[in-house]
């Protein structure tokens, strides 16, 4: 099937999916309210095979000692997926199905999978990375960008994680776990129970993002945008956490946003 935009439909609900510029959900609306920040670079892109930077774009996979692009100099930022185009598997009026083959310059054979699901209050987002060959670390996570401004009230976020992974100089972490700390944030949270965060436009909408994963980073430095990314590791997390995808044991994770009007 070709990589058109997709466009989901529930209640009042409209979700565009854009395979050909990779893989994202470019826009979520609500009763005709854009949530997600327009353009290329935004709305909301998968993070595969690996979530926030790569120290100096190496990491080790046994003995080898594996180079990413930097994309981020001195790092490589973000994983290869964002960058492609994904192929649609299956579509329906409020599901789409897309995938993308790992290819160059990541160095070991593999398919992603995200399943996109929309309900009249909810978006559920799933994702795998499957191989039939060798084995190899990887990471899955989603990088939205909620548009801080509805036309109201600046957005507020609510969260309690269990610890803030302290940030070096270069932007990754330490290996230090400290006591969160008040914003502004571009730093990654622990929470152990899994990833609940909670998103409150005044008089508007709450959205929480939710995952069964203990990790995610949030992101509002930027004046247009907030970004609340859960993932199943830390920021270099191949190196520091790496979670193995085997031709037995795929990778797999999911996220839900579910809102409500207020």
């Amino acid at each position: 099937m070709s990589n058109e935009d997709i466009t989901l439909t529930a209640g009042d609900a409209e979700v565009t999916v854009q395979p050909g510029n990779g893989g994202r959900v470019g826009g979520l609306r609500l009763g005709g309210v854009e949530l997600l920040r327009q353009g290329e670079r935004y709305g909301c892109f998968p993070m595969v095979p690996w979530c926030g930077r790569i120290r100096d774009g190496r990491f080790r996979d046994g003995a080898t000692v594996r180079r990413m692009p930097l994309n981020a100099p001195p790092h490589a930022i973000h994983g290869t997926a964002r960058d492609a185009a994904w192929r649609t598997a299956r579509r329906s009026g409020d599901e789409a199905v897309i995938t993308y083959d790992l290819t160059e310059p990541w160095p070991y054979p593999g398919r992603v999978t995200q399943q996109v699901a929309l309900t009249a209050d909810s978006l559920t987002l799933t994702m795998s990375v499957e191989t039939y060959e060798s084995s190899f670390p990887a990471q899955i996570g989603w990088h939205p960008w909620f548009l801080r401004n509805l036309g109201g009230e600046d957005v507020r976020l609510d969260f309690a994680p269990a610890w803030q992974e302290e940030r070096g100089d270069d932007h990754l972490p330490t290996g230090h776990r400290l006591d969160p700390k008040p914003g502004p944030w571009d730093d990654c949270f622990g929470m152990p129970g899994g990833v609940d965060v909670t998103l409150t436009w005044p008089g508007q909408l709450e959205l929480r993002v939710t995952s069964r994963e203990e990790w995610v980073v949030v992101y509002d430095e930027q004046r247009e945008a907030v970004c609340v990314e859960p993932q199943t590791g830390p920021p270099d997390g191949l190196n520091t956490h790496p979670r193995l995808v085997t031709p037995l044991e795929p990778l797999e994770a999911s996220t839900t946003w579910s809102w409500t009007r207020l």
